[in-house]
């Protein structure tokens, strides 16, 4: 699958303040197969270590943190000759071993001509960790799951993609391409991003095989819950990982910890989200007062609402058929808000459009999204199907007066000059950045 973070890899690769890299991003997101694809198309060769699987790697790292020493027993150990820039050293599961963590330091002090890269499914959490971050020393990218871009490539649509980039704000989609689009868009709500699911469902169309592998991924970030975290926190974290549906379905999206369990309180839960956040499991979208720039700086930390990952995990933690959204039954008409929410969630944090809130203005309106591009605060408010009242919008654009609003919907896209507000389809969210700024 083609992957559009290759261009910053490649960037990295070639840019004369490199360090060494740290690629984040949750379980079976496709880090390894990025970065070995890296190593295959622009290195001579590829040295490729997993502290998982080869446990006694931690070894070469305990002694000492001597990097010629390091270098040296890492080729015999995988007979491969290590070469300085035409070499990729990928140190997969990195958060297995902290003393490999703290030796990028000193391969960006002392030997950065070798190029290494490194990657962990909860690499998050052990940079948490105050004593193994090293800090200004290494290069961070983060990996998403498959935006819905990168859906349309995998599913070879690279020419829709053409025509959709070639869309402006006053363009008109016409009928046969937007029925096409929402029927990718259906598919997308169906397998998510992640790697797995989407190639199995793309190429056998086979829904009982997707949702058996985003099943068996749940159990898996179960059992990294209770691997990885303190036994103390271990069952409070899977209460408010599971609790986070039923949370999304509520009217009202502002996360309630009673909802957990009979009793529970902030305190005593404070940690376990963190610790879902560092894990890049849940994102947790804050309110805030004002929409002024900087966002954070009006954000309510204690008034927030969470998502998840991915939108194909959220159907599966959820126990959404399938056969739910393909039919547009009841279940899917209670709960297709909260996947369209999630959605353009994820949309935003893969373009790097990290910065984001939600507004209310006492009782009498909310607008689901508050997002930073480049200088400009948009106010986005999501509709699940196409109906295209948006009261709290309009509430927002009287007090605030923003550049540009958006509306997200099963409509086809349009601008209105007068109220500057662009109405903009679910399926070309991937269109956000650009459009936004026009």
């Amino acid at each position: 699958m083609e992957r559009s973070i290759m261009k910053d890899l490649k960037a990295w690769k070639a840019s004369t303040r490199r360090k060494p890299l740290i690629l984040q991003g949750v379980r079976q997101c496709g880090k390894t197969y990025i970065l070995k694809k890296l190593g295959q198309e622009n290195y001579q060769s590829t040295a490729y270590f997993n502290f998982e699987g080869q446990p006694k790697l931690c070894e070469v790292f305990q002694k000492n943190l001597d990097t010629n020493r390091i270098i040296f027993e890492l080729a015999a150990f995988s007979d491969i000759k290590i070469k300085p820039q035409e070499t990729l050293i990928i140190l997969d599961e990195i958060q297995l071993c902290p003393k490999a963590l703290t030796a990028l330091k000193y391969f960006c002090e002392n030997n950065n001509d070798y190029h290494i890269v490194s990657a962990g499914s909860l690499l998050g959490i052990q940079l948490a960790e105050p004593t193994s971050f090293p800090v200004g020393k290494v290069n961070l990218l983060h990996l998403y799951p498959l935006s819905f871009e990168e859906f349309l490539l995998a599913c070879g649509q690279e020419t829709l993609i053409e025509y959709t980039k070639e869309l402006g704000l006053s363009s008109v989609i016409p009928e046969i391409i937007a029925d096409k689009m929402l029927s990718f868009w259906l598919d997308y709500q169906i397998c998510g991003g992640l790697p797995e699911a989407v190639s199995v469902y793309i190429q056998d169309r086979d829904v009982q095989a997707t949702d058996q592998i985003l099943d068996d991924l749940l159990v898996l970030y179960d059992r990294d819950i209770r691997k990885h975290a303190l036994p103390l926190d271990a069952p409070k974290i899977d209460l408010v990982w599971h609790s986070v549906p039923s949370q999304l379905a509520r009217i009202k999206n502002k996360f309630i910890y009673k909802e957990i369990a009979d009793g529970a309180r902030a305190r005593d839960y404070e940690n376990s989200l963190q610790w879902l956040i560092n894990a890049s499991m849940i994102h947790m979208i804050t309110h805030i007062s004002a929409p002024r720039i900087p966002l954070p700086a009006y954000e309510d930390t204690h008034h927030f609402k969470l998502l998840t990952l991915d939108i194909g995990l959220l159907r599966r933690l959820s126990r959404l058929s399938a056969n739910s959204i393909i039919l547009s039954d009841k279940h899917y008409a209670e709960f297709k808000g909260a996947i369209a929410e999630n959605f353009f969630a994820q949309e935003m944090l893969a373009y790097g459009l990290s910065d984001l809130h939600f507004w209310t203005s006492g009782n009498t309106a909310e607008v689901d999204f508050v997002v930073a591009n480049d200088s400009r605060i948009i106010p986005v408010e999501i509709k699940a199907a196409d109906n295209v009242r948006a009261r709290s919008l309009s509430v927002y654009q009287e007090r605030y007066q923003p550049e540009i609003s958006v509306k997200v919907s099963l409509k086809g896209l349009s601008y209105s000059a007068g109220n500057r507000l662009l109405c903009l389809p679910h399926y070309l969210l991937f269109r956000f950045k650009e459009l936004t700024l026009q």
